[in-house]
C-alpha cells in the first residue's frame, strides 16, 4: 500500500489556493515546533461568506496537501460553517494521511480557526 493517498498526492503536486491576499480580513499564523511546518492563512470575508482564502505553508508533503485541501473545503462557505472543520474531515478528504502525519491536519485547522478569529478580533465580533 502506499504511504499517501492518490489525492493527497494531487493537493501536493498542484496546490489550490497558494499565495497571499493583500489587506486580508483574517490572517492566521501556526507551527509546530517538533517537525517545523508553518501554515499561514488568509481569509478574504465579505456578507459572513469566505469568498477567498490562501495560503503559504513551509512544511512536507502532508503539511501542504493539508493547505490546499483545507482551504478548498471553506472556500464559499459562512464563516460559521468553516469554524466547523476538523482536522478529521480533512484527513478524509485527502483519503487519509499517515498516523505520524496526522499533525499536519491538525495545524490546517488551527490556521483557518486562527484567521477567523483574528478576523473577529478586527471586526469587534464577539467569540
Amino acid at each position: 500500500m502506499a504511504l499517501y493517498s492518490e489525492k493527497v498526492m494531487d493537493h501536493f503536486r498542484n496546490p489550490r489556493n497558494v499565495g497571499t491576499i493583500e489587506n486580508a480580513d483574517g490572517v492566521g499564523e501556526v507551527g509546530n515546533g517538533k517537525c517545523g511546518d508553518i501554515m499561514k492563512i488568509y481569509l478574504e470575508i465579505d456578507d459572513d461568506i469566505v469568498t477567498d482564502v490562501k495560503f503559504e505553508t513551509f512544511g512536507c508533503g502532508s503539511a501542504i496537501a493539508s493547505s490546499s485541501m483545507a482551504t478548498e473545503l471553506i472556500k464559499g462557505k459562512p464563516v460559521s460553517e468553516v469554524l466547523q472543520l476538523t482536522n478529521k474531515a480533512v484527513t478524509e478528504a485527502l483519503d487519509g494521511l499517515p498516523a505520524h502525519k496526522i499533525h499536519c491536519s491538525v495545524l490546517a485547522e488551527e490556521a483557518i480557526k486562527a484567521a477567523v478569529k483574528d478576523y473577529y478580533d478586527k471586526n469587534g465580533i464577539a467569540q
